[in-house]
């Protein structure tokens, strides 16, 4: 369906099941291979597909336009926020979903995503995230162990590359805020009941070594610590806190005692993450992991039962 009021949006364009916004820097790797196979699972020009190739300095773009049906914005600018407010303007239907170009979902998955946000009321959703560890370290298989078993990881996030928006849910904020955290901004703009977590899955390809892991966990306490100190000025309620994260862990074990060592991976890399991103200065390089950047098989469409960002 087509949507009106946002930028970009114009009057009579043609009805797509969704617009898929998705900011690309330096994808050149895996682009056609992500979105190539979402495309060739879904029928000739079921969504619109708008890619922006923020800051690349490889041939994101070129690769990207060779995907049917898509377009290319390019920016010049490395900034995935700036990406998808960009994104935002070339778009013209709702639902709105927008998708990390290393990601791997179905058309199955993804139409059900869009399926779930067609509905006359603010709601945000996500399918459930699935990680393929396959090609990493023991170490890091037991982080994933771990992290996709904590209670806060069924509550209905949003986040982890691919979320989405009702129109009435986009509506609720304007641009995206300069944040690195902007799925957890997205979960914080709404409430639980306002949340859905559908049932499909999505695939991560998981760091393949300790050192990679801990840079990305960085990255990721980085945006909830940024996210933290600007909470006033964007409206939003108090975090989740280390304590609360601390308690699901030892409640976790105390259920199942033979995941302790994995348990004990898990904290040694969410502290040293936290510490990294406390001495990092605003405005540090990205840590980005180009070891999960490889080609892997398409996702299955059966639910799986796995979960977001603890």
């Amino acid at each position: 369906m087509t949507g009106h009021g946002l930028p970009g949006e114009e009057p009579g364009a043609p009805t797509f099941l969704c617009s898929v916004v998705v900011p690309a820097h330096d994808e050149e790797a895996v682009i056609a291979d992500r979105l190539g196979g979402l495309v060739a699972s879904l029928p000739p020009g079921a969504v619109e597909l708008v890619v922006v190739a923020n800051g690349c300095t490889d041939a994101t773009a070129e690769v990207a336009r060779r995907i049917p049906g898509s377009r290319v914005v390019e920016l010049v600018e490395a900034s995935k926020t700036a990406a998808l407010n960009a994104g935002d303007r070339a778009a013209t239907a709702f639902p709105r979903i927008y998708l990390d170009a290393d990601i791997l979902i179905s058309g199955a998955a993804l139409t059900r995503l869009a399926a779930a946000l067609t509905v006359p009321r603010p709601v945000v959703a996500a399918p459930r995230v699935s990680f393929d560890s396959s090609g990493s370290s023991w170490a890091v298989r037991r982080f994933f162990a771990v992290f996709e078993r904590l209670p806060y990881a069924g509550r209905g996030l949003v986040g982890l590359g691919v979320y989405g928006f009702s129109e009435q849910a986009r509506r609720r904020f304007g641009d995206f805020p300069d944040v690195v955290a902007d799925d957890l901004y997205v979960q914080r703009m709404f409430s639980d009941d306002e949340r859905i977590s559908v049932g499909d899955s999505f695939v991560v390809v998981a760091p393949k070594d300790l050192r990679r892991l801990v840079a990305v966990r960085t990255r990721v306490a980085r945006g909830n610590r940024q996210l933290a100190e600007r909470a006033a000025e964007f409206g939003l309620g108090n975090p989740s806190t280390a304590a609360g994260t601390a308690r699901q862990l030892a409640g976790l074990v105390i259920r199942r005692p033979l995941l302790l060592p994995s348990a004990l991976i898990y904290l040694g890399v969410t502290v040293a993450a936290r510490r990294r991103a406390r001495r990092t200065p605003a405005g540090a390089a990205w840590e980005r992991d180009d070891s999960s950047r490889t080609a892997v098989p398409a996702p299955p469409a059966a639910p799986a039962t796995t979960g977001g960002r603890p």
